[in-house]
């Protein structure tokens, strides 16, 4: 295990931003750490550093006590979010100067930081630019420059923190793809902090999704994003369309829509609840299909994208969000103003008492 976390509390007055949290990381995994402005991602990120000393509860880094490590023995790189480059400074010197502020003892020859440096910037996708400054580059390639010369002292750890949250939205996907395929390459034990959705799930091995300084769930994305413990995920993780509902005797209601439900709701006491549908799991149909089916009215079509985004109202007023291929659209023929039916999948209906 290259990270254990235990009973980790950090407080700031009386605020607290960590509460007990206990967390694994194994070797060579990334995982990423998500969730909101204030929910203590980047805090946690900071005491792994060393940069920041907890309140209470362990650190341990390979089965050792952190605590007696000091932040250049715990052999961690970390990326900030703006490069923190030295712009009088060539790519080239940039990621040299990792190695020639090491030690003297444990600095290496000339001879050998050139060799390092170049690999890197071959690694990084940059040996091209070795001679331009930061103010050259783009955004991305000064993200990575900054990672290779993080890379150049060798870490066994890797933390990024909002690595890609400066970067507008094309450059921060052609860098998450990146950055996977560079970690399958190198096997490095990496922790990034993000508030962005997209890039948890389709960058992390394991996504911790954090939320007022405690920790809602930790899985794979397909874990947090399919099987959501609590009301806080289902509605964090992506889009969802919200229902105010009753549950009476096993049975699921949205006003007197009765909704089929999954073996894991059938033993759920009676009383309120909140269901969460996403939109690619809402249907529409043009005529009731099962007891689960109840009617909605199209207020707006976007067909622009791979899907299709159709805005809806259901009988009882609730805006709604939908989306379906381009051939079902077509299919069914709708357009404003078009009476409808939704029917939501069965197994995919969160549903949490309130």
């Amino acid at each position: 295990m290259s990270i254990e976390l235990r009973g980790i509390h950090k407080t700031f007055g009386a605020f607290v931003a960590l509460d007990r949290i206990d967390l694994e990381i194994a070797d060579g995994e990334l995982v990423a750490l998500l969730g909101l402005s204030g929910s203590g991602k980047t805090t946690l990120l900071r005491i792994i550093a060393g940069l920041e000393n907890p309140s209470g509860g362990t650190v341990q880094f390979f089965g050792h006590d952190a605590r007696s490590l000091s932040v250049r023995d715990r052999k961690i790189g970390f990326v900030f979010q703006h490069y923190a480059l030295f712009r009088h400074m060539t790519v080239f010197e940039n990621v040299a100067f990792a190695l020639r502020v090491l030690p003297r003892r444990l600095r290496p020859p000339e001879s050998t930081i050139k060799a390092k440096v170049h690999e890197l910037l071959q690694l990084v996708q940059l040996d091209f630019l070795a001679d331009r400054h930061p103010s050259e580059l783009s955004g991305g390639q000064r993200q990575r420059v900054a990672l290779a010369r993080t890379l150049a002292a060798e870490p066994k750890i890797l933390l990024l923190d909002e690595p890609f949250g400066s970067l507008d939205a094309r450059v921060r996907q052609e860098l998450r793809q990146w950055l996977r395929r560079l970690h399958e390459q190198l096997r490095i034990t990496c922790v990034f902090v993000t508030h962005d959705q997209d890039e948890a799930l389709e960058l992390a091995d394991r996504v911790v999704v954090m939320n007022g300084g405690k920790i809602e769930q930790i899985g794979t994305p397909q874990e947090v994003y399919h099987n959501p413990r609590n009301a806080f995920v289902a509605s964090f993780l992506g889009t969802v369309n919200l229902f105010h509902g009753r549950i009476e005797d096993g049975r699921v209601f949205i006003g007197d829509t009765r909704l089929e439900i999954t073996s894991a709701n059938r033993h759920a006491r009676d009383g309120r609840a909140m269901l969460y549908v996403r939109p690619h799991l809402l249907e529409i149909d043009r005529s009731p299909r099962g007891i689960s089916s109840f009617p909605a009215t199209v207020r707006n079509v976007n067909p622009a994208g791979p899907q299709v985004r159709v805005e809806l109202t259901a009988e009882w007023g609730d805006r709604l969000h939908a989306d379906i291929d381009h051939e079902r659209f077509h299919k069914l023929g709708i357009q404003p103003g078009s009476k409808v039916f939704l029917r939501p999948k069965e197994s995919h209906v969160f549903i949490y008492q309130i």
